[in-house]
């Protein structure tokens, strides 16, 4: 009975050791194939952003960014660059106070943000009709867009980018 015991004990060792090796093999195996395949963070040229209207929240800017045909990479979740003119009070502020899922872009992906350009109360504000927009980090490449209609700027808000557009509703705090 002892040898059996023994033997049995010693069966589960070596399949234990057998596990640890295979699981750092596979561990080894994934890290060495993740990095031929690394997604790299996109630049405001990688992509192309389109602008659209929408009526709820009060009314915002929805903008679209799709990756350029070959190109895969991903916006991280935070707010976009954005501003409607030159002056410090046309640039857009978080909408949000945290940080979102990265967004993969390929192919017929999209990620979303909500621009609020006056989510004041007031008659304060001044009209434009055209965005300067990046992705943050990259505002030596900014793009100019057109507006889909005048808007009135008083303390502009973004949402940060997102997959579904739904998230991307930019409300007031």
């Amino acid at each position: 009975m002892r040898s059996r015991l023994a033997t049995r004990s010693a069966r589960l060792a070596l399949a234990a050791a057998a596990a640890a090796v295979l699981t750092a093999t596979a561990t080894a195996t994934a890290t060495a194939d993740s990095g031929s395949n690394t997604v790299q963070a996109c630049g405001t040229n990688d992509l192309t952003f389109t602008v659209s209207s929408e009526t709820q929240a009060g009314g915002y800017l929805l903008v679209t960014a799709k990756a350029k045909s070959g190109v895969t990479c991903y916006l991280e979740g935070v707010f976009p660059s954005a501003s409607f003119g030159s002056a410090a009070d046309t640039q857009v502020s978080p909408a949000e106070q945290g940080v979102s899922d990265n967004v993969t872009l390929s192919g017929a992906t999209a990620a979303y943000a909500g621009i609020n350009p006056k989510p004041t109360n007031d008659d304060n504000g001044r009209q434009f009709d055209l965005l300067h927009l990046s992705v943050q980090g990259d505002e030596t490449n900014a793009i100019t867009l057109d507006l889909p209609h005048t808007v009135t700027v008083d303390r502009p808000i973004a949402t940060n980018w997102h997959a579904d557009p739904a998230d991307a509703v930019p409300f007031p705090s």
